[in-house]
């Protein structure tokens, strides 16, 4: 039996190679040897690998696999392995979307509730652009599906992320205020698609875009437990040591779903520069950059980012989830494109695309100068009173849970330790290191107490934190918060009680896990999903909290009495 396995392996390898070499006859062999070595690590028939393809025109000029698919089987990665795609999905549902738009089907300002009525109200317009563009405020499912007891092994589909999304009546923001991804955006977009074509969301991308541009490997997964032929299965290291599986539980449409593999993707690219599904008009309306309310403009598109590689236009997208891990670029004015789909979780294979690029493209773009520090000002601003500098001293956090630390060494102020700062006038200093990151103290006269505001060109708005004060709370005082904390739009709820280490939460589907108190009002968990969360209070006792990390906020549990 271990012979007969081996000769097909070498057998099934031969004809993979001579596959691989039929595309690859256009490409010179140097530079194939190049492309080669960037996925030395991968050719290992031990181990979990990647496939990776490059397109010039309409040709495949380099398709190739390194590792196995399948490491129980020993099956290799080929052009023809089948792939979960992640979120390099969601460029299909975005141009599935643009050819309705220009079919009058779909209109990106309307409401999206005129499509889909039974989505609950905000109390604010959220349009088919602000879904298509992560503009939209709504919150991930992904990041939901945890408050449902799903962890990593539980399958979120379609009709789970519907019903989630259902009950939604508050937003992480104002729709068209900034751009968040959200997966939740493509989800509602598949259902959009679904009510105005009158098919099911992989019916029709399957006629509209698979049938046409002739990709016969490629579809939606609607059902989770389907087989499917030639699959990749998804692995990690566990513990950095051996792999294991790591299972795919997320079988959502539009903003993932989709199957395919490097031969058919190679028919996908080529649409963008000699569309076969749809026309130039489809494609310049889903390559469109969004915009935000205030008229700046932001990279991402429909499904795809639209940016600018070594003096050329480059549309990319790249996904993730579990050992999967996939990415795009397309240069269309070069007719030019590349990806490789990974199944070991291995982030390294979104570094190939830049290599590759310097590898086969000619740096046009204007080199940057070597920047020469600007002249100083000799007029340096000298704080006169040390006092000042010890009055900002003190730990600071914002309403969605970023904390900094404020210290005092040898005369001078520092940000968590080591981040040095420079005054620049009365309580406004930045960080020497990096000058356009500014922070300026003062004192609020409402809480009787420094507050910061961060400043950076990283950020949309600054963060503005305010100083806690630490106080060691008795078991007393402990106790005020213990108690069931219930959100009606999550249906769900947590218990907070009281242990001889201090505070800790739970809920239904989870273990608990120790809280821990910064301030009075903010409290952390140890779970990944609700990290951060604020006390409400009413006249000084606790009503409730809420949910706020990073850009999920808004979501409330009131205390039941």
């Amino acid at each position: 039996m271990k012979n007969k396995l081996t000769f097909n392996y070498i057998l099934f390898s031969l004809v993979v190679l001579a596959s691989s070499m039929v595309h690859a006859q256009i490409m010179p062999d140097s530079t194939r040897l190049k492309i080669d070595q960037l996925f030395t690590k991968w050719n290992d028939i031990t181990m979990p690998g990647c496939a990776a393809g490059i397109v010039q025109g309409d040709k495949l000029v380099y398709a190739k696999g390194f590792g196995l698919s399948n490491l129980e089987n020993k099956v290799p990665n080929t052009p023809a392995t089948i792939y979960y795609m992640c979120s390099v999905s969601k460029q299909f549902a975005g141009y599935a979307a643009a050819l309705l738009v220009n079919q009058g089907k779909i209109r990106l300002d309307e409401d999206i509730h005129t499509y889909l009525p039974w989505m609950g109200d905000f109390g604010k317009k959220i349009t088919v652009r602000n879904l298509v563009n992560h503009t939209s405020g709504l919150r991930d499912d992904i990041g939901l599906a945890q408050f449902y007891g799903l962890g990593g092994d539980g399958i979120l589909t379609q009709q789970l992320a519907i019903k989630m999304l259902k009950r939604q009546r508050t937003l992480n923001f104002d729709p068209g205020k900034k751009f968040s991804y959200s997966n939740s955006n493509y989800v509602l977009l598949a259902e959009i698609i679904k009510a105005v074509s009158g098919q099911s969301f992989k019916s029709y991308s399957d006629s509209a875009i698979f049938k046409p541009l002739g990709m016969t490997s490629s579809a939606f997964a609607e059902d989770h437990s389907q087989l499917i032929t030639g699959r990749a299965l998804s692995y990690e290291k566990k513990n950095g040591a051996s792999f294991h599986n790591a299972v795919q539980n997320v079988y959502t449409l539009g903003d993932g779903g989709l199957f395919t593999n490097v031969n058919d993707m190679a028919k996908w690219v080529a649409n963008f520069y000699q569309p076969r599904a749809g026309t130039f008009m489809d494609i310049e309306l889903m390559t469109t950059p969004g915009r935000l309310k205030d008229g700046s403009s932001i990279p991402y598109a429909m499904g795809i980012n639209v940016n600018t590689d070594r003096g050329y236009k480059r549309l990319t997208h790249n996904g993730g989830l579990a050992g999967y891990r996939t990415i795009i670029a397309i240069y269309p004015e070069l007719k030019m494109g590349f990806y490789v789909f990974g199944n070991g979780g291995d982030g390294d294979i979104y570094n190939k695309i830049n290599q590759i690029a310097e590898l086969l493209i000619p740096d046009r773009s204007e080199k940057k100068q070597l920047q020469t520090p600007a002249p100083r000002n000799d007029q340096v601003f000298v704080i006169k009173d040390s006092t000042e500098l010890s009055s900002w001293v003190g730990n600071y956090i914002a309403a969605n849970g970023y904390k900094i630390s404020v210290n005092l060494k040898s005369g001078k102020l520092y940000v968590n330790g080591n981040a040095e700062l420079e005054a620049e006038g009365e309580g406004s200093f930045h960080m020497k290191a990096r000058s356009s990151v500014k922070y300026q103290f003062s004192v609020d006269p409402k809480i009787s107490d420094a507050v910061v505001k961060l400043n950076s060109p990283v950020l949309v708005n600054p963060i503005e934190m305010e100083r806690i004060r630490q106080v060691p709370l008795f078991r007393a005082q402990l106790n005020k918060y213990a108690g069931r904390y219930v959100s009606e739009e999550l249906g769900t709820f947590f218990d907070i009680g009281v242990t001889k280490e201090g505070l800790s939460i739970s809920d239904k589907y989870h273990d608990p896990v120790k809280v821990s108190l910064f301030g009075a009002d903010h409290l952390f968990t140890d779970y990944d999903f609700l990290n951060h969360i604020r006390i409400i209070r009413n006249k000084g006792q606790i009503t409730g909290f809420e949910l706020n990390t990073g850009d999920t906020a808004g979501l409330i549990f009131l205390k039941q009495k």
